[in-house]
């Protein structure tokens, strides 16, 4: 470097300096991450008919790219001493199936079982009662998704181990579909998809059935059951009847 030039940057103000080299501060719309968890007053305050309005919002700021930025590190701490959730959701195993970013949910919003075909047996139901009549939670939800898997080995009858038993379960819904007008194989996806919403009913059924504690809570009006089907290619969501 010359040493005119040297001494021409030397003699610039010190607030120049302090401008060019000070960090860019926050901008104002960025915002401030969520730290608030669920109370008992505000689960107690909650109908079954407004969580699932809350869900169906949180799934539309899911597919927006418009989920809530959390501080999950105080949820955490926030959250220990005690849980209520808003509800309790039955999905599958596959690890496609992000629920509470689906849903848009924090930390102590839902509780989540998972299991291969999104099917109830005893434990899960057991876990569901203790979701809604013990712990509050307002509705519960069954979700199957696209191109599932289960689904697949169920119409393809698959016997290996332990996921011959598993498959089992969903073999009531390949029965119920089988007026499908189609191909009926795994290759099929739309029978899949009408295979895995029928899954949804009979384990809806299922629930209404062999529970008569979430039997009675629904005919209360005390929680509501309901079903879904998850699109793994766009992330939306469609409900059940």
């Amino acid at each position: 470097m010359k040493p005119s030039l040297l001494a021409s940057l030397l003699s610039l103000p010190a607030v120049i300096w302090i401008v060019c080299c000070k960090p860019a501060s926050p901008t104002a719309s960025t915002p401030t991450p969520d730290s608030h968890v669920t109370t008992a007053e505000e689960q107690a305050a909650l109908t079954p008919d407004e969580v699932l309005q809350q869900f169906k919002a949180g799934h539309e700021r899911f597919i927006k790219g418009q989920l809530t930025t959390r501080n999950h590190s105080e949820q955490v701490r926030k959250s220990a001493p005690g849980q209520f959730p808003k509800a309790m959701v039955l999905s599958c195993l596959d690890s496609r199936v992000p629920v509470e970013d689906v849903f848009d949910q924090g930390i102590g919003d839902v509780f989540v079982g998972r299991v291969a075909g999104n099917f109830v047996n005893e434990d899960l139901l057991g876990s569901m009662e203790f979701a809604c009549k013990v712990a509050g939670a307002k509705m519960i939800l069954v979700m199957g998704h696209q191109h599932c898997g289960a689904i697949k080995g169920a119409i393809d009858d698959v016997k290996l181990g332990n996921i011959t038993a598993m498959l089992a379960k969903i073999k009531p819904a390949v029965a119920m579909s089988q007026s499908f007008e189609g191909e009926k194989t795994s290759a099929n996806p739309l029978f899949v998809k009408h295979v895995a919403e029928n899954n949804v009913r009979h384990n809806i059924q299922i629930i209404r059935e062999k529970s008569p504690i979430l039997q009675e809570m629904e005919e209360k009006g005390q929680i509501k059951i309901v079903g879904a089907f998850y699109r793994l290619t766009d992330g939306t969501l469609e409900f059940v009847e």
